[in-house]
């Protein structure tokens, strides 16, 4: 496994990100260990979760059986553990959001549901436009000067949130956000305008979560051609929308010899703003697969030829940016 630096903190983390989202709703616990133990073993040390990951809204599925992975002993230290506060955790008006008191009951629940007294990257996972920076960073470091949290991380912000978020952090001479959690592929490509320049900026890590558009982009028609893959409305609606693209997607892995996917996530990777693409398996050969696109080197005619059949937001590749 490959390590690079978070951002402008000291912090070494692995070059792929083990998500756990589909902990729980699409593989059992016993899969999710064994897949947990191997990520471990792999090198993975950025495991990424969220309070509402999991079956059932306010449960912490996910987050419990991570909690239970990690209660065998032998592992906590040896992973950057990241999870997330905003999302509905009850029904009762304050059990959600960026409220100083959703904050510290969440954390409170997460660490709880984890069996671990500190989590390492504590990401908001949307921003929260009814509340004040100022209340949000009280409560951030709060948390941090009570040992309980140890960086804070963003998810889903716009390049606005991030620049004000942590021009109130510095004023209250805070470190401030340290990474940005955003949605980046070869098809989804508008974090180039604003949001991956905002992160270079400002010394943030990004993390991009959806590196292969759910699917979409790790050689789905041929899968469906196969049968071995079924698809639901929404993603019928997609495929019926960029079928002509991924055709020629497909094609022109076809002709490199490489897989949909592995080219996909190396070309998320090629990007020097990109710190670590999340890989959320739901088997273990997605898992181990994934460490393909490490060693995989696109060539700057295949990295042209990609922009042709998935333009950037701007009509261009990711350098024409200038981040």
């Amino acid at each position: 496994m490959q390590y690079v630096q978070l951002g402008r903190t000291g912090l070494k983390v692995s070059r792929l990100t083990l998500g756990t989202m589909n902990f729980g709703p699409y593989a059992t616990e016993a899969e999710s260990f064994a897949m947990m133990d191997m990520a471990l073993e792999l090198g993975f040390n950025v495991f990424d979760t969220a309070n509402v990951y999991g079956a059932k809204r306010g449960e912490g599925i996910t987050e419990s059986i991570v909690g239970r992975w990690l209660a065998q002993g032998g592992r906590r230290d040896r992973i950057v553990l990241a999870t997330k506060v905003y999302g509905k955790m009850g029904d009762g008006p304050n059990d959600k959001g960026l409220s100083a008191y959703h904050i510290r009951r969440a954390c409170e629940e997460s660490l709880r549901r984890l069996k671990t007294d500190h989590i390492d990257l504590y990401q908001m996972h949307h921003v929260d436009r009814a509340v004040p920076w100022e209340e949000i960073w009280q409560a951030m470091q709060t948390l941090v000067q009570q040992g309980k949290v140890t960086y804070i991380g963003s998810s889903n912000f716009a390049a606005w949130h991030i620049a004000e978020a942590n021009r109130v952090a510095s004023g209250r001479g805070l470190l401030g956000l340290v990474s940005e959690q955003g949605l980046y592929n070869l098809k989804t490509r508008m974090a180039e305008l604003e949001v991956l320049p905002a992160c270079k900026g400002l010394g943030l890590g990004f993390f991009p979560w959806s590196p292969l558009s759910g699917g979409l982009l790790a050689g789905i028609l041929q899968k469906v051609t196969a049968g071995s893959r079924r698809v639901t409305p929404a993603v019928q609606k997609e495929l019926e929308k960029s079928k002509a693209q991924l055709e020629r997607y497909e094609n022109f892995c076809r002709e490199l010899g490489e897989s949909p996917a592995d080219v996909g996530l190396a070309w998320v990777l090629a990007n020097p703003a990109v710190t670590s693409p999340i890989i959320g398996p739901r088997t273990m050969e997605q898992l181990t697969g994934s460490l393909k696109a490490l060693e995989l080197k696109l060539s700057p005619e295949t990295l042209e030829k990609l922009d042709g059949i998935w333009p950037g937001p701007g009509g261009g590749a990711p350098e024409a940016y200038a981040w």
